[in-house]
């Protein structure tokens, strides 16, 4: 048996590309975040995973864990395809009043059965009371069977809804094609259908996938709002695959939105934020989530040898009040704070309209966070260039004018793999009080990008051939002036197995 808690190999990480910051497979294919639970001191991380190729195919369930949401242990995969089929998405609870009769506080994930044969899709269990470090799979799969009508049918996300002692249950959020079902147990075992959501609402070009359902306090207050996370196939803001969300009510059997069938909230508008998932018993009422860091579209394709796919930086959720409604806010889980070196920072300076403003180093793997004042008359594009050298660099920058913040790709490095990869990609964002607020990550082989607060995020993967290492800030027609801009190498987090 592999033990987390005993002493674990480490490894070396170093292949071109290879993220620093960022989960990766020791070696194959990895996508969606599958499992995601805390127990006993545990941050527990199951994902869609091929052991045997860099591609897509027979899906099992990889596994590993981490105290600190940082670094992490990977254990030897969880599930593996059977006779009824591949291993698809899934969730994981805590069983802490023993309702489905498996032991105290046993692990329980619910997962779809994908038959390879016909595409038939079905929910089926496993438990776990060794925490999670070895697995049963219910003798009784399938417990919900493919209905006759639906061809997509999968990726169930389970959570308990309502008091213990007053009629508590479990909830299952599925997906289908075009709306998300709910279910209800008393036992994990025995389903019964409730309500569904979709009919008309949010973006509707691709198939909607691994749903998450959650309620989150409103500005920390005694307010609150259900959100709904679904992610879409294709047809995203960037192209491809993306993530939305709703936000609304939820009364123990269905979900209702609060806003208009034809309003559209996108959860990342950069092209590598897929498959939403969020961690289940965390402590204090925190909600983290994870994402799969690739798209669809040339997530095959993607220049990485030994392993292919990443996810991307735990981050912590909250729901803001903004001018356009109650909306999410993300900001990257606040435990990497201890990989930051030695800060650099300034205050109150101006880069002249039409120059450029050379940083110090930074390495490969940094945090830069910088509030920009903008006049009313404020004109041109302005921003940030990362990896610069070689003919190549990243651009990130705003068009006051227009509203928008943007990463450009185009020129980034390696992109040639799939047509859809260099794009620039753009996001609505108009400044709050004069100012404009931007906080990114930058690892070997990714941005992530938080402005005014994380109320608008952009993902995109990079991968640039060079060593070079600068950052530069240029200004446009009008001079940038910054009134704090503040940058941290970030560590490497261990990883180990």
């Amino acid at each position: 048996m592999h033990d987390s808690k005993t002493t674990a190999t480490p490894l070396a990480y170093d292949e071109r590309f290879r993220p620093q910051l960022h989960f990766t497979p020791p070696t194959g294919w990895l996508n969606d975040p599958n499992g995601l639970v805390y127990y006993a001191g545990e941050y527990h991380l199951f994902y869609q995973h091929f052991p045997r190729d860099t591609v897509w195919g027979p899906m099992h369930w990889g596994h590993a864990v981490s105290t600190d949401l940082i670094n992490w242990t990977h254990l030897p995969v969880a599930l593996q395809p059977d006779d009824l089929g591949y291993i698809f998405s899934g969730s994981a609870v805590i069983d802490w009043h023993n309702t489905a009769g498996f032991g105290p506080q046993a692990m329980v994930v619910l997962f779809t059965h994908h038959d390879p044969h016909d595409s038939k899709q079905s929910q089926s269990l496993a438990y776990s009371i060794d925490r999670g470090r070895t697995w049963t799979k219910y003798a009784g799969n399938p417990v919900i069977d493919t209905p006759s009508n639906l061809r997509d049918f999968r990726d169930p996300k389970i959570f308990w809804y309502g008091d213990e002692s007053a009629g508590g249950r479990w909830v299952m959020a599925l997906a289908t094609t075009s709306a998300i079902l709910f279910y209800t147990s008393p036992d994990l075992i025995t389903w019964q259908p409730g309500g569904s959501f979709g009919s008309g609402y949010g973006a509707r070009s691709g198939v909607w996938e691994t749903p998450d359902l959650f309620q989150l306090p409103v500005d920390d207050g005694p307010d609150t709002r259900w959100v709904l996370l679904a992610g879409v196939g294709d047809g995203a803001p960037a192209g491809g695959s993306g993530e939305q969300y709703f936000i609304g009510s939820f009364d123990g059997q269905t979900f209702t939105s609060e806003n208009e069938k034809d309003t559209v909230l996108w959860f990342d508008y950069g092209a590598d934020n897929y498959a939403t998932q969020s961690w289940s018993d965390v402590p204090h009422g925190r909600r983290l989530v994870l994402s799969w860091m690739n798209n669809w579209q040339y997530g095959r394709a993607i220049p990485t040898t030994a392993w292919r796919g990443a996810m991307t930086m735990p981050r912590e959720l909250r729901l803001v009040r903004t001018p356009s409604g109650v909306r999410l806010s993300q900001a990257p889980a606040p435990e990497f704070q201890a990989q930051r070196g030695q800060p650099y920072g300034r205050s109150n300076f101006t880069v002249p309209a039409g120059e450029t403003l050379l940083l110090p180093p930074l390495g490969l793997v940094f945090e830069l966070e910088l509030a920009v004042d903008l006049p009313e008359a404020a004109a041109g594009t302005f921003g940030l260039r990362l990896r610069t050298g070689a003919d190549q660099h990243t651009a990130i920058g705003c068009t006051p004018g227009a509203r928008t913040l943007f990463i450009d790709r185009r020129r980034s490095g390696l992109s040639a793999f799939h047509d859809d990869f260099p794009a620039l990609h753009s996001a609505p964002l108009a400044a709050q009080d004069g100012r404009i607020r931007l906080r990114l990550f930058v690892d070997r082989s990714s941005v992530e990008l938080f402005a005014n607060d994380g109320t608008v995020v952009l993902t995109d993967q990079i991968f640039p051939t060079g060593e070079e290492m600068q950052v530069e800030l240029f200004a446009g027609d009008t001079p940038l002036t910054i009134s704090r801009f503040d940058a941290y190498r970030l560590q490497s987090a261990r990883f180990s197995k």
